[in-house]
């Protein structure tokens, strides 16, 4: 008998639904596990998406893309890629695999709520390959970084961040348990694969793999590459529900879910990308800025998705495009700053060179950042190196758990928007955070950042050395300069003017 053709059998495979017999489908499906709204299953069976992904080709595609990832390593073994890679780009290196690796497997988890509580059979297909793409993910960004342990320590963070309560770590946590782990399969559809992986993933594995190729990393090119066009797949799982949600009058809660994980994934995007970008990437590897960059992917990736499905901008949209000036530069100095406190050694990325490019790209940096760095600089210049490091905590925002910060200098714009509820004062970045906080006191409430455990007693002793003990951060792993301070012998001889406009 002949084999059917692909596209006689394909539609009646994907389709998994039937009736329960044993137990009600209430039971079966819990709305608290679905999410679905009230909106009925012969809605749902109207989901649709692009890819329809058979299993036979996701293995045969997979162990293509294993193969040639796994063969680019082998093959440059023994290259020196790292000992003659620039320290910025082994900075990138390490903070990534520290955020993002053991990330993938909440991902993972995300993806099995919606394989086993998806109520359209397209999901819970498209969402079982998903799951084991992030398996994948995380295997691989754990299995490339472990060749450079015995070289450098830092790298053992691949694995190790996710298990302590280093301050980046308790800020990945919160963002990824509330946008994957603690949330129903729809909501997980719209805020992981839609607002979260579409937007800001996706472009930033696409950045990565340009900038690692630029700068000669091809193991880590092709690595990123391999894992991105898994991204660009079950990306496409959270459209198709948005669709299915607006078309049965659930608009305004679609758009919430798409408004809180928009504004929670970009102030973490911000700070591992925005920094990546425009420091730690050497200035001769810089394609454009991390504001050029957010422009044209992803402003302009999802105003055209978000119309395109029906839905309006998110509220704050235009004040979040605002912040493409400075976020990112305001978190780079914290990260500087607080370097003994992360597992990486941050670039500072301010040579001579570097700020006329910021200033080309951020016209009036140098009247704001770079008055701040000018103090850094004439401390190093007199051997102080001590006041270049902090004698406190930074105020902390209880949404994002990173510091609250912004513009420095003359047009100093510093600001908390705080929040009393429940006799307890919260502090906030911006009203964005605080507003995320308002559609749900409940999720967010009891949480403590990283101050507040000071305050609560939970860092003994209550100093730097309580504080990285805490942190689980051992001699050795400690962030300090990139470059070890070599940039600073530019201002030696002369401080730095702007050049002529």
């Amino acid at each position: 008998m002949a084999l059917l053709e692909r596209h006689e059998w394909y539609d009646i495979a994907r389709n998994t639904n039937w009736t329960p017999t044993y137990v009600k489908e209430s039971e079966l499906f819990p709305d608290l596990m679905t999410g679905a709204m009230g909106v009925p299953m012969s809605a749902w069976e109207n989901y649709d998406e692009p890819y329809k992904t058979s299993y036979p080709e996701y293995v045969r595609i997979q162990r293509e893309k294993d193969a040639g990832a796994y063969s680019v390593k082998a093959a440059l073994e023994r290259s020196r890629i790292f000992e003659d890679s620039d320290p910025g780009w082994l900075s990138i290196l390490k903070s990534h695999y520290g955020a993002i690796a053991l990330g993938e497997y909440a991902a993972m988890s995300a993806e099995a709520r919606m394989t086993r509580f998806g109520r359209a059979p397209g999901m819970r297909n498209m969402a079982t390959f998903g799951m084991m793409d992030e398996n994948r993910h995380a295997q691989i960004q754990l299995y490339f970084p472990h060749s450079y342990c015995a070289k450098d320590r830092q790298f053992d963070w691949a694995h190790k961040a996710y298990h302590t309560n280093e301050w980046g770590a308790i800020a990945a946590r919160h963002t990824f348990d509330d946008l994957f782990l603690a949330r129903s399969a729809t909501d997980i559809a719209v805020m992981l694969t839609f607002a979260f992986e579409t937007g800001f993933t996706n472009m930033q594995f696409l950045g990565l793999a340009a900038d690692a190729a630029e700068a000669g990393d091809y193991t880590f090119s092709s690595l990123i590459s391999s894992i991105q066009t898994d991204e660009s797949r079950h990306a496409q799982i959270g459209g198709p529900a948005l669709q299915v949600l607006i078309a049965n009058g659930r608009k305004e809660e679609a758009q919430k879910l798409v408004d809180v994980a928009i504004a929670r994934a970009w102030r973490l995007f911000c700070l591992l990308t925005g920094t990546a970008m425009d420091y730690a990437t050497p200035l001769e590897h810089r394609k454009q800025s991390f504001k050029e960059f957010m422009r044209e992917w992803i402003v302009g990736q999802f105003e055209r998705t978000l119309i395109d499905l029906g839905l309006d901008l998110p509220w704050y949209w235009d004040q979040m495009i605002n912040e493409f000036d400075y976020q990112h530069h305001a978190y780079q100095m914290g990260i500087w700053f607080w370097r003994p406190t992360i597992w990486w050694n941050p670039a500072a990325g301010v040579t001579p060179d570097c700020r006329d490019w910021f200033e080309e790209k951020y016209p009036g940096w140098n009247d704001s950042f770079g008055k701040a760095w000018d103090v850094i600089i004439d401390n190093l210049l007199a051997g102080r190196t001590e006041l270049t490091v902090p004698e406190t905590l930074p105020i902390v925002c209880n949404m994002s758990q990173l510091p609250i910060c912004a513009i420095p200098g003359d047009g100093w714009n510093v600001k908390d928007y705080p929040l009393e509820y429940k006799g307890r004062t919260y502090h906030f970045n911006s009203e964005i955070d605080r507003w995320v906080f308002q559609q749900d006191p409940v999720r967010y409430r009891d949480h403590l950042n990283l101050v507040d455990r000071f305050l609560a007693g939970q860092i003994q002793p209550p100093n730097l050395m309580g504080a990285l003990q805490y942190m689980n951060l051992a001699p050795g792993e400690c962030g300090d300069d990139a470059h070890q301070y070599a940039w600073v012998a530019a201002y030696r001889e002369q401080r730095y003017h702007k050049k002529a406009a």
